[in-house]
């Protein structure tokens, strides 16, 4: 026998819970304006991958290792997705220990369009699995800034594989899994009491000192300190910026998961964070060097957008401005006196920008962040914001950076010896667009107004061009 429907009062009683964002009593089904949010949101988040991450690391790179970058992020989104869906899900975001989670969720079993309300109350679980995985497709490809142009794409792939499961699905489960070791928001039980809004330890801390270690295992570019590596195209990377800022509002903001004021909060916060940023890194090297560049004007803003990330829905608006003001003037530092001073070859300062800026973010959203911009934090963390919160900041960033580190170097290791990381030095000078791939982002042939002729073609046509009036 089918219970009776809600009466009025419980019937109003859901409308006021999705306007607030809160658990409903009658109601079991997915609330239209949150999940069309989460649904753009997704999209704004695979945007910053493809094709903004392409395009910003596709410009910094020599032009004959544009299409090597490209495919890295393509791979890492298709393969990413494959072990996404045959357990990645599951073992971030299903209960299970406080360390991983379960299998309940392999397959995407029982994900479907109804709520899970260990996240959200009104988004659909299949929309916020999808919504998870455009992050967990970012991270790992964020890792191929600092080994670009010297290592063969199927040992990215291998590593990345392993990588995911090793660190990534560990530390998402640990920091935003309902059971989570490290989530201090919704488990009361937590070991830590962290806070990460959007990903300051789970994406930028993991892939940026992962990244360092890679770097190190790797080696340097063929030539690296004797000749100069220069972006073959800053105008690629400056397009690459602005689709990361536009899409890095589905990141922070989409991280509140609702339509509500806490990505409200979050979108305000990424907005004041970058465009300072964006500002203080050109006016250092202004400063410092003479002139302000479009490339400092690009980190700037990024360095903006990973520094907020962790902090993003728990800060006020000038609280986003101080850390704002931290991020353009830290990693700026880092990535141009750090990496001279120890001469890691660092290719496209993933760990500068990344791996420095997210432990930045982490940390100072301890001293931060505050009940005025997300009441939340009142209810497991209240004895501890504003006073000690930095302490278990630190304790994450200590399991994040142990955890990344011996697992990357493990890895690298592991693969150097047998797979083997990177390619000859013949295919390396050559190329990885067509040393590993068999094929070139340019073709100045097909510039010039025709294409690539035969052996036999091409005298006549030179002579015809020479006696062309």
């Amino acid at each position: 026998m089918n219970p009776p429907p809600p009466d009025l009062a419980a019937r109003v009683a859901d409308l006021e819970a999705y306007v607030r964002n809160t658990a409903p009593t009658a109601l079991q089904s997915p609330g239209p304006g949150h999940n069309a949010w989460m649904m753009t949101s997704t999209a704004l988040v695979l945007f910053m991958t493809l094709p903004g991450l392409a395009l910003f690391y596709g410009g910094l790179v020599r032009r004959k290792n544009i299409l090597s970058v490209m495919a890295q992020c393509l791979g890492c989104a298709g393969l990413v997705t494959i072990l996404w869906w045959l357990c990645g899900y599951s073992l971030a975001f299903a209960k299970g220990s406080p360390i991983v989670g379960g299998f309940n969720f392999a397959l995407l079993h029982g994900v479907t369009s109804l709520p899970n309300g260990d996240y959200a109350p009104w988004v659909s679980q299949n929309v916020y699995a999808m919504y998870q995985l455009m992050f967990a497709i970012i991270t790992p490809a964020l890792i191929v800034g600092a080994i670009a142009e010297r290592m063969k794409y199927s040992a990215i792939m291998a590593f990345i594989a392993i990588w995911m499961f090793v660190v990534y699905f560990p530390l998402a489960h640990m920091i935003w899994g309902a059971d989570g070791f490290m989530n201090g928001v919704a488990n009361a039980g937590a070991g830590i009491k962290a806070i990460d809004f959007a990903g300051g330890t789970v994406v930028h801390m993991s892939s940026g000192w992962s990244a360092l270690i890679l770097c190190l295992i790797l080696g340097k570019r063929t030539g690296f300190g004797k000749r100069a590596f220069l972006p073959h195209s800053v105008v690629l990377t400056m397009v690459g910026t602005g689709m990361l800022w536009v899409g890095w509002y589905g990141f922070n903001a989409g991280s509140a998961v609702a339509a509500d004021g806490i990505a409200a909060t979050a979108f305000t916060a990424t907005t004041l964070a970058t465009a300072v940023g964006a500002a203080v890194w050109p006016a250092l090297e202004w400063l410092t060097r003479g002139k302000p560049t479009v490339l400092g004007f690009c980190s700037g803003a990024v360095a903006g957008l990973v520094v907020i990330t962790p902090a993003s829905g728990f800060v006020t608006p000038t609280g986003a401005v101080a850390i704002g003001l931290l991020a353009g003037v830290v990693p700026f530092v880092a990535c141009t006196k750090l990496k001279a001073y120890f001469g890691y070859d660092d290719a496209l300062d993933t760990f500068g920008v990344h791996g420095v800026g997210g432990t930045l973010g982490a940390l100072v959203t301890g001293f931060f962040a505050t009940p005025e911009a997300n009441p939340n934090l009142s209810a497991n963390l209240s004895g501890i914001v504003g006073h000690t919160l930095w302490l278990e900041q630190l304790k994450a960033m200590g399991l994040t950076l142990g955890l990344s580190i011996v697992a990357t170097t493990l890895i690298g290791y592991g693969l150097k010896a047998t797979l083997g990381l990177r390619p000859s030095v013949e295919d390396e000078e050559m190329g990885l667009d067509d040393a590993e791939h068999g094929e070139a982002g340019y073709h100045p042939e097909e510039a010039a107004g025709h294409g690539a002729l035969l052996e036999e073609e091409r005298a006549p046509v030179a002579a015809e061009l020479a006696n062309a009036p």
